[in-house]
């Protein structure tokens, strides 16, 4: 350490001056800093997960995994959940899809584009973002193969680093949205 600068400044305060300075450079970047991460708001969600499902199918099991993928430029979603005969469904059912969250730098947002086993084809847009309650709303902008005006909605909340609820609604022509089914996930070691 500089000798000129201790006999000035107590040694102690230097500590705490340089401990202040390093936390301030190393806390999270923030998405208007010019070197920011753009994946920042969603890395939480990369790895695997699983978790019980419940909503108009019935009561299920799901498994999810978000992974970065072609050269890091998007994320892949991969999803299946699977719901016993039962009651409200006496066949059962197994659902599967397939999805991209990609980064619109002209837009300055997030889109996440999924493709369903049933042959639906959705595409969000991130509406909001609240990083202090770390919630997240991608709301549709398109719907393939289903009756035009149709909408859809998922909401992320995440409850810690190692679980989230996804809340997924769908709004039929002039309506609004109704809760289609609620995933609680965990995630997976």
């Amino acid at each position: 350490m500089n000798t000129k600068l201790t006999t000035i400044l107590p040694r102690s305060l230097i500590s705490t001056l340089l401990l202040c300075a390093t936390l301030a450079f190393a806390g999270d970047s923030h998405p208007n800093d010019s070197k920011a991460d753009v994946w920042w708001p969603v890395r939480p969600f990369i790895g695997n997960w699983e978790g019980d499902v419940s909503g108009e199918p019935g009561n299920g099991k799901a498994e999810r995994s978000y992974a970065f993928a072609l050269r890091d430029q998007f994320i892949q979603v991969t999803n299946k959940s699977v719901y016993p005969p039962q009651e409200k469904n006496p066949k059962g059912e197994v659902h599967q899809d397939v999805g991209f969250i990609s980064y619109d730098k002209a837009a300055k947002k997030f889109i996440l584009r999924q493709f369903h086993v049933e042959g639906f084809v959705n595409q969000f847009a991130l509406q909001s973002f609240d990083h202090e309650h770390r919630t997240f709303v991608f709301v549709s902008t398109a719907i393939e193969n289903i009756a035009p005006g149709w909408r859809a909605r998922e909401i992320y909340k995440f409850v810690s680093n190692d679980e989230f609820i996804e809340t997924f609604a769908l709004a039929n022509p002039g309506h609004d949205f109704v809760t289609y089914s609620e995933t609680h996930f965990h995630r997976r070691r």
